[in-house]
């Protein structure tokens, strides 16, 4: 719990980054903000998708499009908050010469877009969207 409420204060600080360790090669730090600016990137078109399931699809029933925005809204908001979560652990394990941190959230977040892209290809076979 301690580890966590230290590196949730790194996401609002990251100056304080340099109390960690000694400094990496900088390849490998401007490597990992290159890797959080794609999950940036993941994120927001997850949002766009969400927003654009509400907006371009009101023919289809109102509980499927919202589930559908929704799942995608959710899935961007939680990809934002992980990729600055994982840019800080990232960070933090390089500068203390440590392995890289392993997470499931990828798998995660790949079968959430799954599901909503089987869901959408349903409703373009079936012709439901209008």
């Amino acid at each position: 719990m301690i580890d966590f409420a230290r590196s949730l204060r790194l996401w609002f600080s990251p100056r304080r980054i340099d109390e960690e360790g000694t400094t990496p090669d900088y390849r490998f730090s401007l490597a990992n903000e290159r890797t959080f600016l794609a999950w940036i990137r993941t994120a927001l078109a997850l949002v766009g998708g969400g927003f654009a399931v509400d907006q371009f699809l009101p023919d289809l029933r109102w509980g499927v499009r919202a589930g559908l925005a929704v799942a995608l809204l959710a899935a961007g908001a939680l990809c934002a908050l992980r990729a600055v979560n994982h840019w800080v652990r990232c960070e933090r394990a390089m500068r203390r010469g440590e392995d890289l941190p392993v997470s499931g959230f990828p798998t995660l977040l790949s079968l959430a877009v799954g599901l909503v892209a089987v869901a959408m290809l349903v409703i373009v076979l079936t012709g439901r969207a209008g």
